[in-house]
């Protein structure tokens, strides 16, 4: 207590004598007054840190301009009491920091220089009395005409964004005031040092608190907009702020965050003034796994505006972004699988990318089953229309003609098929095969297509439906065996006899009107009604067969089974029946054939037949149109293909071996008419 009162004398003293003749002291009797009075700030008693203010308050006010030798020190001590815990002491800290502020913005020996290092390492402290002293020292200093705080924006710039999430609401309104100020003089200002602060805003983008991401975004949106050539070097980082906020919960960042990423797309940079494409690029590509869909689309929209205007430079980073590129094919959405394959189509105009795109596509179909059931039909199409359907339909035949995999070989093909027959986008594909016999370009592209499809009998008998090669189409029907007749078969001759009925095939039911000249067609349909199953007992399936045959003898007659049966068969078989009683009569040898009552009326057509010519598939009689006709040489196709058949034949007696050997309970089913009842 003693010592206390003996300190507060020297004080009085001190202060009595500076009254007195203050103006004959000289800088050196200041160094010895104010250091003590300094060092009392930090005394653990509160009376004496109030007393302490007081003092210098009073010595401040007398000095006036020759105080700002002391600034940093009275600034530090400042900040300290202005969080004191004394309510006496943060009054008199108040007091005395409001005049120390009218004698800064007064004076012209103040250093900013020399206090923003002091400034910049406060920032970070988070003490809400100390964030209010430090933003209203940001803004009076940044009131004076003479004091360029703008040009030290950077230095202090993240500590008020940090500041924008305070829990306080009054240092909340305080930081964003100063910040709206701040870069009002950025909007008016010839120079700005953008590329320090665009690294800061970066960051703050991706800031948890909505308020910060929100003033953030705002500032990099004027950035774009002001900042020119000087963001060039950060325009990938600035990309990578944007496009997780176009997908941001608050629809006021979204607002922002498209209109920047709109803007920041429309200029148009030069590599040659120091743009790299790289790096943007890599954003693009690494938003390509966003859990936004908003996100991923706007970074392919940035992908493809890149390989539109620097295409070349692009292509040096393809085998960085390939990989990503194939695996966005597999996205759940839609969009983003579209604007996936647009992006492909582009890299795929250099016949090397194109080989290249659908190597890799096959090959992620064949280790990922899903991507072909769910989104093949719609890579297929939209490649079809992107990049030429004959092109990408002929490239795909070659790759899967020599594909080891002959079950994947087998499943593509069959989607390939169907894609064929069903896709309003590929009917000028469907046109040109039409024409097979007769046009040279349909024709190879018939022969291009028939070496892979192949791998499925199915597949090649929907070809030459389509193809209108109806002798051949009977040719391979007629020379399958009992392995191939099994359930996976079936359920594809199911499919095509249910796409036989649809518009796609109304000229092949057109030409049912002329079964004299069509004769191979009928021949082809009523074989496929051979191979489906009809009714579930086998005297009902023995009833059925005599009566196509039948049918084939005499068209017009009508034989009906009992209701009970009819709904036991196949709707498959109904169909095709069906459509098969309504062709109309006719008789091979020009004669009608007269219906008996016993022997075999389908020996009688088949002697019927011309044995030294055969009709052709369009009508016409011509000698050995069965080895050859409009330059297709059927014998060899027909050979290729029951080679190709021989194959998967012994592959699937392999694999059942394999499932045999690794369990005793499997079976292997080789019975047709098993089938048959399964199917049914």
């Amino acid at each position: 207590m003693h010592k206390w009162y003996s300190f507060l004398f020297e004080i009085i003293v001190e202060q009595f004598l500076l009254y007195a003749d203050l103006f004959f002291y000289s800088e050196t009797i200041l160094q010895q007054i104010v250091p003590p009075v300094l060092n009392s700030f930090s005394d653990q008693d509160s009376r004496v840190r109030y007393y302490a203010c007081e003092a210098l308050y009073n010595i401040a006010k007398v000095v006036r301009g020759d105080f700002i030798i002391f600034f940093n020190q009275i600034f530090d001590a400042l900040c300290k009491l202005s969080a004191d815990s004394d309510a006496n002491v943060q009054s008199a800290a108040h007091l005395l920091d409001r005049l120390v502020k009218d004698i800064v913005t007064e004076s012209d020996q103040f250093s900013i220089e020399e206090f923003i290092p002091l400034l910049r390492e406060r920032m970070n402290v988070l003490n809400p009395y100390v964030r209010q002293f430090l933003v209203g020292w940001i803004t009076v200093l940044d009131s004076v005409p003479d004091i360029d705080m703008l040009g030290f924006l950077p230095d202090f710039l993240d500590g008020l964004f940090n500041m924008l999430s305070d829990s306080s609401h009054e240092i909340r309104q305080q930081a964003d005031s100063a910040l709206w100020e701040f870069l009002q003089e950025i909007k008016n200002s010839p120079s700005v040092d953008y590329g320090r602060m665009a690294e800061i805003l970066v960051q703050r983008a991706a800031s948890p608190d909505e308020f910060t991401r929100l003033t953030a975004i705002t500032w990099i949106n004027e950035f774009v907009k002001l900042g020119g050539d000087q963001l060039v070097p950060y325009y990938a980082d600035i990309l990578g702020a944007i496009l997780p906020c176009i997908s941001d919960k608050e629809e006021k960042i979204r607002v922002v965050a498209r209109e920047t990423n709109e803007e920041l797309r429309a200029i148009k940079a030069d590599p040659a003034d120091g743009f790299d494409v790289g790096p943007i690029l890599s954003i693009a590509t690494r938003q390509l796994s966003s859990e936004w869909e908003a996100t991923r689309i706007e970074a392919l929209h940035w992908i493809s505006t890149l390989l539109n205007r620097h295409r070349t430079e692009v292509l040096h980073f393809l085998n960085d972004i390939f990989d990503t590129l194939l695996k966005a094919l597999s996205d759940p959405s839609d969009e983003v699988v579209l604007l996936v394959l647009e992006v492909h189509a582009c890299i795929a105009k250099d016949l090397q990318h194109f080989r290249q795109l659908v190597v890799f596509l096959v090959h992620n179909f064949r280790v990922d089953n899903s991507l072909l059931e769910k989104r093949g039909a719609l890579i297929i199409r939209r490649l079809c229309v992107l990049l030429d359907a004959e092109r990408v339909y002929r490239e795909l035949s070659t790759i899967l003609e020599g594909e080891a995999d002959l079950d994947f070989a087998c499943t593509m093909v069959q989607a390939l098929n169907l894609i064929l027959l069903t896709s309003s986008e590929l009917s000028e594909l469907r046109d040109l095969l039409k024409k097979s016999l007769v046009n040279p370009a349909g024709k190879d592209l018939f022969v291009s297509l028939y070496a892979s499809w192949c791998h499925s009998p199915m597949a090649i008998i929907s070809l030459c439906l389509l193809a209108q090669t109806y002798h051949h189409a009977s040719a391979v029907i007629q020379s399958l065996v009992e392995e191939d007749l099994n359930v996976k078969f079936l359920v594809q001759l199911d499919k095509l006899i249910r796409l036989l009925e649809t518009p796609i095939f109304a000229y092949l039911r057109l030409q049912l009107l002329e079964p004299g000249r069509y004769t191979w067609l009928l021949k082809a349909l009523y074989g496929l009604l051979m191979l489906l199953p009809q009714v579930s007992l086998l005297y009902l399936k023995i009833q059925a067969q005599l009566f196509c045959v039948f049918l084939l003898e005499l068209h017009s007659f009508m034989f009906n089974l009992s209701r009970d049966t009819l709904m036991q068969q196949s709707a498959a078989f109904k169909i095709l029946r069906t459509r098969l009683k309504t062709v109309p009569s006719f008789s091979f040898n020009g004669e009608q054939i007269k219906r008996t009552s016993s022997g075999n009326p389908y020996s009688q057509i088949l002697h019927s037949m011309p044995s030294g010519s055969q009709f052709s598939e369009d009508g016409d009689v011509n000698s050995d149109v069965g080895s050859s006709h409009g330059g297709i040489n059927f014998a060899s196709r027909l050979q290729q293909f029951e080679q190709m058949q021989h194959q998967h034949r012994i592959h699937g007696k392999a694999q059942a071996q394999l499932r045999s050997s690794s369990t005793s309970s499997s079976k292997v089913n080789g019975s047709p008419c098993s089938c048959y009842f399964y199917f049914c």
